[in-house]
C-alpha cells in the first residue's frame, strides 16, 4: 500500500511512511512578490486564476502522487492575496499537503527559518528542492532523488531527463541544469536551493547529475515567463504511469509526425535553443545576473 498525501500512515515498512534519512522540503513560489519581467507578468489580470488552474491540474496532484512521502512541502504566497485564493487552497492546508506560507518577501534567513520551524526528528542533511507552481513531478521523483549518494557537504542535484507539454503535443527533453534543482548538504550553516539560478547553482558547490527516465513535466502556456518547447516529439502513452497528471486526450504523433520532427522540426528548434543560450551566455558574462534581469524586464515592458 502507497500512502497518498493527506493521508494516515498506516504501515511503518512501506516506504512510503519509512523513517527518512534526510530532511526533504520542496519550496515553491506560487505567487510571491517578485521584481522584473516575472512580476509584470504576475500582475497581468487572469494571472492568479489561471496559474491557480495549473496548480491543481498538474502540480498538486503531481505530489499528492508521489511513491515517497517523506517531505514536507512550503508554498510561498503573497500575503495580500486575495480571499477566493485562499479559500479555494483551504481544503489542501486542511489535508496537510503544503505548508502555505504568506510573505512578502524571503531571504535566505527567512527560508531556513521556515524550514527549521517544521523540523520534528533532525536527520544529518537538508535536501531542498524547487517546484514552480505550474510543473509536474514523476511520482517517483523525490525516491530517486533522495537515493542520490551526496557529494561532499554540499552539492546541486539534477535528474537531467523530463517532459514538456505544449500546444503541439508532448517532448522529451534532456536538461542537465534545469529548473527542478536540488540541494543536498549538511545543516551547517544551509544555503538551500534557492541559493541561485537554477543554471549556476554547480559555480558554487559540486554538482551531479543524473540520467534515466523522464522525472519532471513542465507546460508551456500562455502566461510562461521563459519557458518554451525543446526536446523531441513523443507519445504521451508511454508515460502514463510515471506522470498520472498527462492529459488522456492527447493525440498520438504518427510515424510520419515523429519523422518529421526529427528531421525538420527538432533541429530548427534546436538552433533556435543554441542560439538563445549563446546570447544569453554571453549577456551574463558581460552584464551580470542583475544586467540580465534589467534587459528581460524593459523586453516585458515593450511586449505588454
Amino acid at each position: 500500500m502507497t500512502a497518498k498525501r493527506g493521508q494516515n500512515a498506516t504501515r511503518l515498512d512501506d516506504p512510503a511512511t519509512a523513517p527518512p534519512t534526510v530532511d526533504h522540503v520542496l519550496i515553491t513560489r506560487f505567487n510571491l512578490p517578485t521584481p522584473g519581467p516575472e512580476g509584470r507578468v504576475r500582475q497581468r489580470e487572469g494571472w492568479l486564476t489561471g496559474r491557480a488552474d495549473l496548480f491543481e491540474k498538474y502540480c498538486l496532484p503531481s505530489v499528492r502522487a508521489q511513491t515517497n512521502q517523506n517531505f514536507r512541502w512550503l508554498v510561498y504566497l503573497d500575503p495580500d492575496s486575495p480571499e477566493w485564493l485562499v479559500q479555494r487552497l483551504a481544503p489542501f492546508v486542511r489535508d496537510q499537503v503544503f505548508e502555505p506560507i504568506y510573505r512578502a518577501e524571503v531571504t535566505p534567513a527567512i527560508i531556513l527559518d521556515d524550514i527549521r520551524a517544521g523540523r520534528t526528528t533532525p536527520s544529518a542533511d537538508l535536501l531542498t528542492t524547487n517546484l514552480d507552481n505550474d510543473d509536474g513531478l514523476a511520482a517517483d521523483f523525490v525516491d530517486r532523488l533522495q537515493r542520490i549518494p551526496p557529494r561532499g557537504p554540499r552539492s546541486a542535484l539534477y535528474l537531467a531527463s523530463g517532459l514538456i507539454l505544449g500546444p503541439d503535443g508532448l517532448f522529451l527533453r534532456v536538461d542537465k541544469l534545469n529548473a527542478f534543482c536540488s540541494v543536498r548538504e549538511t545543516w551547517n550553516d544551509p544555503v538551500t536551493c534557492w541559493a541561485d539560478w537554477h543554471t549556476l547553482l554547480p559555480r558554487s558547490m559540486p554538482s551531479v547529475t543524473v540520467s534515466g527516465p523522464p522525472a519532471w513535466l513542465q507546460v508551456v502556456h500562455g502566461s510562461n515567463v521563459s519557458n518554451r518547447v525543446r526536446g523531441r516529439l513523443v507519445a504521451s502513452n508511454g508515460y502514463a504511469a510515471l506522470f498520472p497528471t498527462l492529459p488522456t486526450d492527447l493525440d498520438q504523433p504518427t510515424r510520419t509526425d515523429l519523422l518529421r520532427d526529427r528531421l525538420l522540426s527538432g533541429p530548427a528548434r534546436l538552433l533556435r535553443e543554441s542560439s538563445r543560450a549563446a546570447v544569453k551566455s554571453t549577456l551574463l558574462f558581460l552584464v551580470g545576473k542583475r544586467g540580465v534581469d534589467r534587459i528581460k524586464e524593459w523586453r516585458s515592458g515593450t511586449t505588454e
